[in-house]
């Protein structure tokens, strides 16, 4: 232990207290021992320290911060440096607010376009998200605080996330789900972890011996805090004895008490307890020493300055068309600025999330500060998804006005939200419907794009040129003009493939779980590890993006250690180019994608200017995880070394041979054709079985409800109170979803199975109680109703007595 004398001198009752916290955003102090509590707040993109009551859905204000963009806006950048320095922002601003940990960024993988969340995560490629979270993790660390990657792991749904059990292979989430994580840990040294919400093979993620001690601790050397998400926590013992520190936010002093019987009955040792304790103590006094180091106040101008630079090199130019394309516009150009997002810019996410920022642009009220005649600015659409006639003919009256018309559309705040899963990949059909017919009185239409994810595009052909900002934070709107109008050369890469639709999906048929079990079926095809390998058509390809320039490459040396490689600037324009390293493995023996990204450059050239560029091997470049031997191993035989633009497109191609360590084969071909193949959206029951090396669980809901049943599966509940809760709910559910904007009140009760309620009421709700709920929505009203009111006055009785030991 690494503070004993300090352990020696805490009760016990203070030990099995601290590992829980004491309100919404603070962990618990010891007042006598000095101890002072850590105050977590969100911050995946700006900080969200709330100013009154604390509350998890950030109902009440927050402080002002700046909005800074998405992290998967940002990943659009490929530039760590950017990252870092968005991290050391995140840092200053979070530590002159009295933040100890930041919770972020968001590290889960898009599996699938339709996830809710998709805005706060960086990529579906893991070496890409894993390398720009580590580099926020640097910048936010070096302010003196903890960064607190999340959600680990596998937490790739909003629907029943809290009640969701993730069922995948062993390689699978190593490769893809793990990944970034391991290179956030171990490059970055990331002092905190928050655990997710749901299980991993059926073993809640903060209650998982595999990846809390054998992976987290074990594997990667993480000697840090790890902290469940909020209201995440299942068996508050079974997480301590994995060593998860803190449970948040406030489950009361119900789960101290779990802690003390379970070291009488021996469900706990007193060493488990203690080295729990000990990781907290150690956080305590690391972070309690850096705040005389945090500065008080933050420079706003100049982090609004940098918020536009990470917003500007993040746009990525999808579409350029003619011989004489239509951007960068030139001086003098008349346009039309159609769309509501013009006027409201969509520039952030929804939920734990959300900002309020130090100010926002619009394009309307910065358009006047660029070279360009504006004819005008007009709504066009309705944003909740109405179609408005009057609205469209005045868009379409002054789109004739107009040279070019800047159309401003994407998908609003319903579509993209924390706790709510996408239905569909399409944009509203009244935005549709207004540019299929402003592209009749007008063709020189650009597309300006507001969406957190990817997004179906089979009206592209209206725009002859096409940026995508994602969602750009509040300087996002100047930083788009500055695109449009040439003052910035478009440099962002998508960091996630634009299938042409949905069906095409390698989790099409498996996303989101219809009941308990999410089936990770297509294994490693994720993303354009699916498309690539088996050869499916794709709107825009992983990597890929546009520029007022092009780039040539010539020179590739290949050495044991890295590539060089040679980038020329051959267009007239100053620009950046992001050179993109892929390896294709040996094929045959070991099932593997096409190819997959292993490193990557961010080079700025002068027009004419050329320079070498290095991009180094590390250890995960050849090495894949065995299942039959439980390790990672590298495969004998010859690598393709591809050096590109674009997965989609290979500029050098070389070879290198590698030495393998493999004895044992972890599969037989002839029996796993899908994942030979790539072809992995109907993987049979048999094969889905080969993969995961044991019986698919079985995750039907039948029998009862149990505590760990979401509210919403009150539908079939044997009560006809609890069926008529279920109505109610789902009708103030679809609501809030008529109006335009989520009620992320509602969505968070819907989703949350009964312990949440006892996790998140400040004690107010035992588990006793709890079940009692259980008991009732089952039929057994009477039982139900005596463990509730019972399970209340013992909870109080309780509560005061643990109070009275704690306050001495």
């Amino acid at each position: 232990m690494k503070h004993a004398d300090l352990l020696a001198k805490m009760t016990i009752e203070e030990k099995a207290a601290i590992v829980s916290g004491a309100s919404e955003w603070e962990s618990r102090a010891v007042s006598r021992l000095g101890i002072s509590s850590l105050f977590f707040s969100d911050g995946p993109h700006g900080v969200r320290k709330q100013e009154g009551a604390g509350d998890h859905l950030g109902l009440n204000a927050s402080l002002p911060a700046t909005c800074f963009p998405t992290a998967a806006t940002v990943a659009n950048s490929w530039d760590e440096e950017l990252g870092r320095e968005l991290g050391e922002a995140l840092g200053e601003e979070a530590g002159s607010q009295g933040v100890d940990v930041l919770l972020g960024p968001g590290l889960n993988i898009k599996r699938s376009p339709l996830c809710g969340r998709n805005f706060e995560y960086f990529s579906e490629d893991p070496y890409l998200a894993g390398k720009m979270a580590a580099s926020y993790v640097r910048g936010i660390q070096s302010k003196g605080l903890y960064a607190c990657p999340k959600h680990f792991a596998v937490n790739s749904q909003e629907l029943r996330r809290m009640a969701m059990n993730a069922v995948l292979d062993e390689r699978t989430l190593r490769e893809i789900y793990l990944t970034g994580f391991e290179i956030a840990v171990k490059e970055a040294k990331a002092g905190a972890i928050m655990s997710s919400y749901n299980e991993v093979n059926g073993v809640y993620a903060n209650e998982s011996e595999h990846l809390l001690l054998d992976i987290l601790r074990g594997e990667w050397g993480f000697d840090g805090i790890v902290v469940t998400d909020w209201g995440g926590s299942n068996d508050h013992v079974r997480g301590v004895a994995c060593r998860s520190n803190v449970e948040m936010p406030t489950p009361g002093l119900d789960s101290a008490r779990q802690i003390l019987a379970a070291l009488e009955s021996g469900g706990l040792t007193q060493e488990q307890l203690d080295q729990c304790v000990d990781d907290v103590l150690d956080a305590v006094l690391t972070l309690s020493a850096n705040r005389a180091d945090h500065v008080k106040t933050f420079d706003k101008e100049a982090h609004h300055a940098l918020a536009g630079k990470a917003a500007r090199e993040s746009v990525v130019l999808l579409k350029n068309d003619g011989e004489k394309p239509l951007l960068p516009l030139p001086e003098g150009c008349r346009v039309a600025l159609i769309g509501d997002f013009a006027m409201t810019p969509r520039y952030q996410g929804a939920g734990s999330s959300v900002v309020n920022p130090t100010r926002i642009e619009t394009m309307e009220g910065m358009i006047g500060e660029y070279p360009l005649v504006c004819v005008g600015c007009v709504q066009g659409y309705r944003r909740d998804g109405e179609a408005d006639e009057a609205m469209k003919k005045t868009a379409l009256d002054l789109a004739q006005m107009a040279d070019v018309v800047l159309y401003c559309f994407g998908l609003d705040e319903l579509s993209e939200s924390e706790g709510l899963d996408r239905t569909h990949m399409r944009i509203p059909q009244n935005q549709i419907a207004l540019l299929e017919a402003l592209v009749q009185v007008n063709p020189n239409i650009v597309g300006v794009l507001s969406a957190g994810s990817s997004i179906e595009m089979p009206w592209q052909h209206c725009c002859a040129s096409i940026l995508h900002g994602y969602l750009g934070g509040q300087a996002g709107a100047g930083a788009m003009l500055d695109v449009l109008t040439g003052r910035h050369n478009p440099s962002g890469r998508l960091a996630e493939t634009y299938p042409i639709r949905y069906e095409d999906t390698p989790a099409f048929r498996n996303f989101p779980s219809i009941e308990r079990n999410s089936e990770y079926r297509e294994g490693l095809f994720v993303g354009y590890r699916y498309y690539d390998t088996s050869r499916v058509r794709v709107q825009y390809p992983f990597g890929f993006g546009l520029s007022y320039t092009e780039f040539s490459y010539s020179d590739l040396q290949v050495e044991e250690d890295g590539v060089r490689v040679t980038i020329r600037n051959t267009g007239e324009r100053d620009g950046s180019e992001v050179v993109q390293l892929y390896v294709a493995a040996p094929k045959g023996r070991i099932f593997r994608p096409e190819k997959e990204l292993k490193g990557f450059a961010k080079v700025f050239l002068k027009a004419g200017e050329s320079r070498e560029v290095w991009i180094p091997f590390d250890d995960k470049t050849f090495r894949y995880w065995n299942v039959g031997t439980n390790r990672w191993e590298i495969e004998a035989g010859t690598y393709r070394i591809l050096v590109g633009a674009s997965v989609a497109d290979i500029r050098l191609e070389a070879q290198i041979e590698r030495e393998g360590t493999t004895e044992v084969m972890p599969y037989e071909a002839e029996a796993m054709p899908a994942y030979y193949s790539g072809m992995v959206q109907e993987v049979s029951d048999e094969e889905f079985t080969r993969l995961l090396g044991h019986a698919i669980p079985d995750g039907r809901w039948s029998g009862e409800l149990t505590v760990n049943d979401a509210i919403c599966q009150l539908y079939y509940a044997k009560s006809a109170l609890a069926r008529l809760v279920y109505r109610i709910l789902t009708n103030l559910k679809k609501k809030s979803e008529a109006k335009g904007k989520p009620d992320l009140n509602i969505l968070f009760i819907y989703n949350m199975p009964f312990r949440g309620i006892a996790k998140m009421t400040a004690g107010a709700v035992s588990m006793e109680m709890a079940d009692g709920m259980v008991d009732a929505v089952n039929g057994h009203l009477l039982r139900g109703l005596k463990k509730i009111i019972v399970g209340y006055f013992r909870n109080q009785k309780k509560n005061k007595e643990y109070e009275k030991k704690l306050n001495g």
